[in-house]
């Protein structure tokens, strides 16, 4: 993923603001492009519709809800896999099978949408024929804009891929509007921004991959092989989501005609606070994750090169500062911008005609999401190595402590809403903190012992053996001369 970066890096390049501005836009795009369409587009739909109150926009904001978050948990499982695969085969020059890949993903994501949009749009839900066939093609297109999202980080023009999300959002925006005297035309439209969007990228990779298809299916092997990474995937986004669930039955929540349930200012003060994260995300892609990636290359770089331990050890040195410079300028830079967004939310409620009853339960979001930024440094940095059951630990423990703490604060009342999701986001990031520092503090032992598959495990019984050893061969290292040392 650092290669995005590198690439946004050159769009900076231009002396003045326009350049700087440009590559951050397409940052946020080519990370959150799918999230972003889908806040921004409801929100200008809600807006020019002249209110959220009726029966019609809200039956309409409850099936994009639905198929959002669900589409989204029961996706991630084979974007991550997926992900995990197309780097591999970036990282060994053969990507010719990239098209098949593709291809291969979408109908798995399909397959696990399905059963979820069966039971929704044809069984549970009481709707009219033509909202549940809307709802029903519109979650398999959200699904789809998902997978194909996993590969805007190997495409290299990103004017391209902002441009794609701007129609299409454009698209949904003015068919939801006018062909929108019922819920289930509204969500035609809706969807016509998606087709345009889904057809647009796959397109776009078909021509950046121009390779034939094949019939084999590569990504079996990585099921078994990474299936952390699946896991992971599927508990990182449902943590994400699970207080908004449990939240769909507070006693203020609404349980329409077709049997949706929301909670419409629960969601909309959520979904707000979200978007505060975006400035550090693209900051995130754009320089931290590129100064960091510097130094990772540099430290495997030296161990492959067999330099010197000193010289080893000096990289790792400089990989912590990265670690820690990177995290500091995320702490600052969302700071700021959840100190200003709290501070300044009664003017921005009456500016966008927001409840203020929804107040805390905003403040609480973007307190959340200040900490949310936080885990996924923590992980995405993690995952560089190849950390894939620690941070699997991590999302479960996250999604444990939103469920358990959002469902014991609900309890609590009103004035207590919002309060899971912030404690359990600031717990999660203790966790992924203290597992990034005790690894990246070891890294050395980590890449000759733990990460070595030359070393015979079995020689070694337990890893107070390991440590115990490694201490011995340090202190031994240490008590030669400079030369030898070396």
């Amino acid at each position: 993923m650092a290669g995005i970066g590198f690439e946004l890096n050159k769009l900076a390049r231009r002396d003045d603001l326009i350049g700087i501005a440009g590559a951050y836009l397409h940052s946020m795009f080519a990370i959150a492009g799918p999230w972003l369409f889908t806040v921004v587009a409801l929100a200008f739909i809600t807006y020019l519709w002249g209110g959220s109150d009726s029966v019609e926009m809200m039956n309409f904001r409850g099936v994009i809800v639905y198929n959002f978050s669900f589409s989204l948990a029961l996706s991630g499982p084979v974007y991550m896999i997926m992900t995990r695969y197309l780097a591999d085969q970036i990282h060994v020059k053969n990507v010719t099978s990239t098209p098949t890949i593709m291809l291969e993903s979408m109908m798995l994501v399909f397959l696990f949408n399905l059963p979820v949009a069966v039971f929704f749009y044809g069984i549970y839900f009481d709707m009219p024929l033509d909202l549940r066939l809307a709802g029903f093609s519109n979650m398999f297109l959200i699904a789809g804009v998902w997978c194909l999202g996993v590969y805007l980080t190997a495409l290299k023009d990103f004017s391209a891929i902002t441009w794609t999300f701007i129609i299409g959002m454009a698209i949904s925006i003015l068919c939801a509007l006018y062909f929108g005297d019922s819920a289930a035309a509204m969500v035609a439209g809706f969807s016509a921004g998606l087709a345009v969007i889904v057809f647009l990228l796959a397109g776009r990779i078909f021509a950046e991959y121009p390779y034939h298809l094949t019939n084999e299916f590569a990504l079996k092997p990585f099921w078994k092989k990474y299936w952390e990474l699946a896991v992971g995937g599927f508990f990182y986004n449902a943590a994400l989501w699970v207080d908004k669930w449990i939240m769909w039955f507070a006693p203020e929540a609404v349980e329409l005609p077709t049997k949706m349930r929301f909670y419409p200012d629960y969601d909309s003060a959520m979904f707000l606070a979200a978007m505060t994260i975006l400035p550090s995300i693209a900051m995130f892609v754009f320089s931290i994750e590129t100064n960091f990636f510097h130094h990772y290359r540099r430290f495997y770089g030296n161990i492959l090169a067999h330099a010197s331990l000193r010289r080893i050890r000096q990289y790792h040195e400089r990989i912590m500062d990265a670690i820690l410079e990177g995290g500091r300028n995320l702490v600052l830079l969302q700071g700021i911008v959840a100190f200003l967004v709290i501070l300044l939310a009664p003017q921005i409620f009456e500016k966008i005609g927001m409840f203020f009853v929804q107040l805390a339960m905003f403040r609480l979001g973007v307190l959340g999401s200040f900490f949310q930024v936080l885990i996924l440094f923590a992980t995405i940095i993690l995952s560089y190595f190849d950390c894939r059951r620690a941070n699997m630990w991590i999302f479960v423990t996250y999604f444990a402590l939103n469920t358990i703490l959002t469902i014991a604060f609900m309890q609590l009342g009103y004035e207590y809403y919002g309060y899971g999701f912030f404690l359990s986001s600031a717990l999660a990031f203790l966790v992924a903190a203290t597992v990034l520092f005790a690894h990246t503090r070891k890294l050395v032992y980590h890449a000759f012992i733990t990460n070595n598959n030359s070393v015979k495990q079995p020689k070694l019984q337990t890893s107070a053996d390991y440590f115990e050893d490694y201490g011995e061969f340090q202190m031994g290292v240490s008590h030669l001369p400079p030369s030898k040392q070396e």
